[in-house]
């Protein structure tokens, strides 16, 4: 009698083991499921600490995360994050700015993905699962089709009618400046004071070095800058700054 007993005893672990295991196959539905979830909260996790500046100096989107970053960028919600952050733009321009009016209240702009869009190339080319190619990217630019960013040419559109100087600091290299100037006209902006582009002499320069001795001259000529917004953060870090700086999303690529 005791030798069936724990035989059943035995027999009914390795069936609960069994059972248990079963549940847990990769096959199952269920667990696909909740693996998707993690890989969804992982990813998400992912580009909340891109955009926050916690991963830093990346090359490429992680492989389980391209899809996820894709849809982001996209969706409507990557409308509604950056129209958000352009609120707070106009807050500050209405509550904080004591403008003097003199010809020298100025504001930054950054130029891809925060007033053009580069998402159409990078559509298709591996949107930052790949690495970034600059020979191709920059051939794509000489085509002058990027498509503006339309929130962000709202509230530029309201900049200028305020009265700022309207500065644009580019990444860009010098050699795209009349493929840059051409795009920026044909998507309705208009009315800059001043686009700087990479010349030969910034080649060495990380970004944030660049962007940084660019402002200071504006400084040196006795410009007050208000505000920068860019969609980078080397765009926005170095001295001097602003008054206010505002990020917009973009979790494809990161410039150091």
């Amino acid at each position: 009698m005791g030798k069936i007993l724990a035989f059943s005893l035995i027999f009914s672990n390795i069936f609960i083991g069994l059972a248990v295991a079963a549940d847990w196959s990769i096959l199952n539905p269920r667990f696909r499921n909740e693996l998707g979830d993690s890989l969804k909260k992982y990813c998400e996790s992912w580009r909340i600490n891109v955009e926050v500046n916690n991963i830093r100096d990346f090359q490429v989107v992680p492989q389980e995360c391209v899809q996820h970053i894709q849809k982001y960028m996209t969706s409507s919600q990557y409308k509604a994050d950056s129209e958000k952050a352009l609120e707070e733009v106009k807050l500050f321009l209405s509550g904080f700015c004591n403008l003097k009016g003199d010809g020298k209240d100025a504001w930054i702009f950054d130029v891809d993905d925060t007033l053009l869009s580069t998402i159409p190339y990078y559509k298709k080319h591996g949107f930052g699962g790949q690495k970034r190619n600059t020979t191709s990217l920059e051939s794509w630019m000489r085509k002058s089709k990027a498509p503006a960013l339309t929130h962000t040419l709202d509230i530029f559109n309201e900049i200028k009618d305020k009265g700022l100087k309207i500065f644009l600091i580019s990444s860009r290299k010098e050699t795209l400046r009349s493929h840059t100037v051409d795009n920026l006209i044909d998507v309705g902006y208009h009315g800059w004071s001043g686009l700087s582009l990479r010349g030969l002499e910034d080649e060495l320069l990380e970004v944030q070095e660049y962007k940084s001795a660019v402002r200071q001259r504006l400084v040196d000529e006795g410009y007050r800058i208000w505000g920068i917004v860019g969609d980078q953060w080397s765009s926005l870090g170095g001295h001097p700054s602003a008054k206010r700086t505002f990020k917009l999303p973009n979790s494809i690529y990161y410039l150091a």
